[in-house]
């Protein structure tokens, strides 16, 4: 467990994303094969999981909501997503939402929408389709947590699943590069706190090229 200004930053384990913990929401609680991990992460934060209450997925993939369901079930969060991931979601599409790949099905879920231009604790949310139709970033004018639409050192998430879309991904990469972002935290890897703007430049020279 890290923390960088109001972000609680836990670093994904295995094939789990990144969660991060800004106020009362969790963002990305993982794939729920080690929710151990990331329930000891936030009590050594000094919180407890009664102190969060809701859960911000970037996106619809099991590697970043498998954790849903338990934590749903457990401690009553809310859960929130875009409405076209939370419509495959819905569809109980086990290929688009990855839950095949993790040998998992598709659980019944109390989902909430969240659009471009809602805000979740002081960051703005930006739709940010490419990696899947409805993936989102979070923004509050200094520090971008970009689930799997951008990653650290100029990489960016794979648009060739299911509602990836390699066009919509270089199109959000510029979207993210017009924000004044000086700290960038990953859905997976490292995050950056220097540097960042050549690495978002580096992103969009790579996605033009897609």
């Amino acid at each position: 467990m890290e923390k960088v200004d109001d972000i609680i930053i836990i670093l994904g384990r295995g094939r789990d994303s990144n969660s991060y913990v800004i106020g009362d929401a969790l963002i990305d609680p993982g794939s729920g094969h080690d929710t151990d991990y990331l329930k000891a992460s936030i009590e050594e934060a000094g919180m407890k999981m009664e102190d969060i209450n809701k859960i911000v997925n970037t996106h619809c993939h099991f590697d970043h909501m498998g954790a849903d369901k338990q934590l749903q079930d457990d401690y009553g969060y809310e859960i929130y997503m875009h409405p076209l991931d939370k419509q495959t979601v819905e569809n109980k599409d086990e290929q688009a939402t990855v839950a095949a790949s993790f040998g998992m099905t598709v659980p019944d879920l109390d989902i909430k929408k969240l659009n471009e231009g809602d805000t979740i604790n002081g960051y703005d949310v930006i739709h940010t389709p490419g990696h899947t139709h409805g993936g989102i970033c979070l923004n509050n004018q200094k520090s971008l947590i970009s689930g799997d639409t951008l990653f650290a050192g100029g990489n960016f998430g794979r648009t060739d699943l299911p509602t990836g879309n390699s066009s919509q991904m270089k199109e959000s990469i510029k979207k993210i590069a017009d924000l004044d972002v000086i700290q960038l935290f990953p859905g997976h890897g490292p995050y950056a706190i220097s540097r960042v703007a050549e690495q978002i430049s580096l992103a969009l020279m790579i996605a033009s090229r897609l």
